[in-house]
């Protein structure tokens, strides 16, 4: 999919939430969506990042962000609805999801996996994920296309020693866009799955401490795959695992 050439104005009109907007992955594929159009919601913990993506964005003469200072380790239901009714008030409908947000967690042996760990890492990469889902569903059926996108892991496609509540959450992500695409099939929402691959984040600096990130692509350059599924050349494209290299 890297070889994608999105359209200048793909996204124009197109109003799109990313979770973890603040850096890495998830502050390329705002910019990107920006550049192509897009109003974007900008979510994440991290005021501060929010707005240095913001001030970005809007620098470059790209349409107006929104921010939502969210930390999904202990948002609530409500603090979903809350959300989604916002968002209703202020754009009538969201075209776009990117779930980007993620922990990794401490990697090691199956028999010393920290209770509170699993916990926090399931409760972000697959609770929060589902209930966000869950309550935007409503406003995201008002779209006239409306595209879902999770972020998975090789590791939640084929387990690997040593990965443990990271890879389970990622088979459990798997499985939840395979869930909702079912049951959005021949529907205006259509909802897909990307594994990133191995790319010059900082989650990926923590789990290979030893690997040079010059040899990784950068997040930008991984960004044709999310461009694609966000915009309407996807909109028959349902259920799917795209690798974005």
């Amino acid at each position: 999919m890297l070889e994608y050439q999105a359209a200048k104005d793909l996204l124009n009109n197109k109003t799109i939430l990313v979770t973890g907007a603040g850096d890495g992955i998830g502050r390329a594929a705002s910019i990107e969506f920006a550049k192509h159009g897009a109003t974007v919601i900008l979510l994440g913990k991290t005021v501060k990042k929010l707005e240095n993506v913001y001030d970005e964005i809007v620098n470059a003469g790209y349409p107006k962000p929104a921010i939502v200072p969210l930390d999904m380790k202990g948002a609530t239901e409500q603090n979903y609805i809350d959300m989604a009714d916002t968002i209703a008030e202020q754009f009538g409908h969201l075209d776009g999801l990117l779930h980007n947000a993620s922990q990794l967690g401490a990697l090691g042996p199956f028999e010393h996996i920290d209770l509170t760990s699993l916990e926090t890492i399931l409760k972000v990469n697959v609770t929060a994920q589902a209930i966000m889902t869950k309550s935007l569903l409503p406003i995201m059926r008002k779209a006239e296309h409306a595209s879902i996108v999770f972020t998975s892991s090789g590791v939640g496609r084929k387990g690997r020693a040593y990965w443990g509540p990271y890879a389970f959450s990622k088979f459990a992500t798997e499985g939840m866009m395979q869930v909702l695409a079912d049951e959005c099939d021949n529907t205006s929402v259509r909802v897909n799955s990307i594994n990133p691959g191995a790319t010059r984040t900082e989650m990926r600096a923590k789990a290979y401490p030893a690997e040079d990130p010059q040899t990784l692509k950068t997040a930008e350059q991984i960004m044709p795959t999310y461009l694609f599924l966000m915009g309407n050349e996807s909109i028959d494209t349902n259920g799917q695992a795209l690798n974005a290299q």
